[in-house]
């Protein structure tokens, strides 16, 4: 396709690559000045020279990025694949390969990274003045009758203390001293704070003991309370301290500065309750300990008592002459046993003797013999033969009138005689 008229030009001078590549790095690196960009490292490679590559990007575009060796060994920050920075430099156009690059001369890490390392730093710097040594806390009252609670009057914070020490039935006095607790101005209003509740005459409250808190936020939003003006103030206040800012991980410098820390203000709550809670749990122990000696000494009293007034009858004229009838009973009690018992050991003993002379009297021989005689007599009589007749049975008797007692004495055509009850028949035995 032929190009249109207004593009050809006979006197336009053609560039190799390398020339207009060399024109585009003077006209972006005379007229794009060095600056600072943010973004997040990725990409990054060190190399054994000692320079350091990778790619500055964010949610739109991404720029390829150098830092040379002598640079990078001045850097505080060590930078990794993720991390958010901020960084100084000059553009640069590397002619091979025809990309534009950032030339870094230096590297802070952004946002709680560089309030991190503000952080660390102070920190130091105030421990090493002794600021924060154990040796200047002061001790918490264990039971402090008005408690300031310097915190924002609107904020969760507040109501989640006062709920905490409702629940927990203290019986003290809070006064809530109203501060900012985030942005701008907040450290000077919780200093005012701090130093009105130290006047008793200004403020017209006698504080035992002083609260500094809120809940939980990112290092900006507490940043507050690691501002050096807050921390010289709560090191310095005459008044013990608690400091209750944030959850169980957040820690600002105001937490080593304060004599206690308490995680939270729920926590600070319980802290400033346990005292008052202990002393009730104690007494209401004494309490039932006192009734339980006062019951035990009634008690031990009355069976005293008692023991006494049965002494008192003992000794009663009455009740021994009572006593003697007692035993005067006792004793016509035992004798009339006594004889009883005795009247009727003789009578067993009589009637023992009475059956054995029954036993060996010459009658009682006398009539047991003459059973036995009358029992043989009519053994005898059963035996006869007119008895064993009378039963049914026969005699048979030879010519000579003796009995045959065996078939094999009878021989055959022997005349025989058949004995019966009531008489004889003669017999002939056939065979």
């Amino acid at each position: 396709m032929p190009l249109p008229d207004d593009l050809i030009d006979s006197s336009a001078r053609i560039e190799s690559v390398s020339e207009f590549t060399r024109r585009v790095k003077t006209v972006l690196e005379s007229q794009v000045r060095p600056g600072w960009v943010r973004g997040e490292v990725s990409n990054l490679r060190a190399q054994a020279s000692g320079h350091v590559y990778f790619s500055l990007k964010d949610a739109g575009a991404q720029l390829s990025s150098v830092m040379f060796r002598g640079d990078a060994a001045r850097q505080d920050v060590k930078l990794r694949d993720g991390l958010q920075v901020v960084v100084y430099g000059e553009i640069s156009v590397y002619e091979a390969r025809g990309n534009y690059q950032l030339i870094v001369r230096a590297v802070i890490e952004d946002g709680v990274g560089r309030l991190q390392k503000e952080f660390e730093a102070l920190k130091r710097r105030l421990a090493d003045e002794g600021l924060f040594a154990a040796e200047n806390k002061v001790a918490i009252p264990a039971m402090p009758q008005t408690v300031g609670f310097i915190t924002s009057p609107t904020g969760a914070a507040v109501q989640d203390f006062l709920r905490i020490l409702i629940r927990r039935g203290w019986r003290g006095r809070v006064v809530v001293l109203p501060a900012k607790v985030q942005g701008d101005g907040a450290a000077a209003e919780i200093i005012e704070m701090l130093q009105l509740a130290q006047d008793e005459a200004a403020c017209g409250v006698r504080f035992d003991l002083l609260v500094i808190g809120r809940g939980g936020g990112s290092l900006e939003d507490l940043w507050a309370f690691n501002e050096e003006p807050l921390v010289r103030a709560v090191a310095a206040c005459r008044l013990p301290i608690i400091s209750a800012v944030g959850h169980e991980i957040d820690f600002t410098l105001g937490d080593f500065a304060a004599d206690v820390r308490a995680e939270t203000p729920s926590a600070a709550a319980e802290l400033i309750s346990s005292g008052f809670v202990a002393a009730t749990e104690r007494a209401a122990r004494l309490d039932e300990d006192l009734n339980h000696h006062v019951d035990a000494a009634l008690e031990s009293a009355a069976d005293r008592l008692d023991h006494a007034r049965s002494r008192l009858r003992l000794l009663a004229p009455s009740a021994q002459v009572e006593r003697g009838f007692l035993r005067l009973d006792d004793l016509a009690n035992r004798l009339s046993g006594a004889l009883s018992a005795t009247v009727q050991t003789r009578r067993q003993r009589l009637s023992e003797v009475r059956s054995l002379l029954r036993e060996r009297s010459p009658q009682r021989r006398v009539e047991s013999e003459s059973q036995r005689l009358l029992a043989l007599w009519k053994r005898l009589q059963a035996a006869s033969p007119a008895s064993v007749l009378n039963r049914g049975f026969v005699i048979m008797r030879d010519a000579d009138g003796k009995p045959v007692q065996k078939k094999a004495a009878v021989q055959k055509g022997q005349r025989l005689a058949a004995e019966f009850a009531d008489g004889t028949v003669a017999v002939k035995a056939e065979g």
